[in-house]
């Protein structure tokens, strides 16, 4: 019969080993299985969320999984664009793009947001390459347009995800990191949404998991009602929701994409608070998980499922 240790030690080490133990059916069953992670919010300005986001990803690589990290840029386009004196907007959740927003976004997303990520996953021991949706016509694109059809100008919507580049990067033990900016049948670049990008991306690769950073603890029905966190929905319900106009505006991008790829035959996608540390590990490596988890059928979703009613987050 098993003897509780009395030496503080060495129940903490117990303690770590029971998280190890808890871990390793998930780890097994992920090895050698794609997962696509959207990076962004505050996950992508606070110096400590960085650090243990990029730890997390390379820790996931160390295991024997092939994450893909795909990211934007918001915040820093749009402190750049202040910083220069560039107007930007949105419509629908969608920023427009000038010539000389494009120039920002270029500036943003090329030149600061991927190489800093590229940068602390390298700094965590992981062999990560950045990566362009423009690189070997990875994201190819067409004109986007707003929600009444208006012009978005160098907006794009992504029209066919080419994974060669990034299937080799993953065969050869590398770790890519997206920047989401694409190119046009006419050589134009334009700004792709990460959400949207994201989900193709996911759907292109036949990930298993589509994971989002986001700045709220998941998906709700009424949006920051606590008692109206989702815990677990099926794509179907998730669709309605979108078609009746049930969403918070910042949310749609991200379930436009979820729906759109777990369509196009992504098993499951979470929406994942990025302010809590570790909440990607938690949500793959742990039997409860975190956030909102959307599969194509879900048993409680067409009520309020808070987190400790879902049986499996990570399943």
């Amino acid at each position: 019969m098993p003897v509780a240790p009395h030496d503080p030690r060495s129940a903490a080490a117990q303690d770590k080993a029971g998280v190890l133990r808890e871990a390793l059916p998930w780890i097994t069953r992920f090895h050698g299985k794609t997962v696509v992670i959207k990076y962004g919010g505050h996950a992508m300005v606070d110096d400590e969320l960085k650090r243990s986001f990029a730890a997390d990803v390379a820790l996931l690589h160390f295991v024997g999984l092939k994450p893909v990290v795909v990211h934007g840029g918001g915040p820093q386009i749009t402190s750049l664009a202040e910083e220069l004196g560039v107007a930007s907007s949105f419509l629908g959740g969608l920023r427009v793009t000038t010539p000389e927003l494009m120039d920002v976004v270029r500036m943003a997303l090329l030149g600061q947001v991927n190489p800093e990520v590229v940068g602390l996953v390298q700094a965590a021991g992981a062999a990560a390459v950045g990566v362009s949706g423009t690189d070997a016509g990875t994201l190819r694109v067409r004109p986007a347009v707003g929600p009444a059809g208006e012009d978005l100008g160098l907006v794009g919507e992504v029209e066919h995800v080419d994974t060669t580049y990034l299937t080799d990067l993953l065969a050869d033990g590398f770790l890519p990191v997206v920047a989401t900016v694409g190119r046009d049948a006419e050589g134009n670049e334009r700004n792709v949404n990460a959400d949207l990008a994201a989900g193709a991306i996911a759907a292109a690769l036949g990930a298993s998991k589509l994971v989002y950073l986001t700045d709220v603890p998941g998906l709700y029905l009424d949006f920051g009602a606590e008692d109206s966190l989702l815990s677990e929905i099926s794509v179907d319900r998730l669709e309605e929701m979108l078609a009746r106009d049930e969403l918070h505006a910042g949310m749609r991008p991200k379930v436009t994409s979820i729906v759109r790829a777990l369509k196009d035959g992504v098993p499951q996608a979470h929406i994942l608070d990025g302010r809590v540390l570790h909440a990607v590990l938690i949500e793959i490596f742990t039997d409860e998980g975190v956030g909102t988890m959307v599969t194509h059928a879900a048993g409680g979703d067409e009520g309020v499922l808070l987190e400790h009613d879902r049986p499996g987050g990570a399943a």
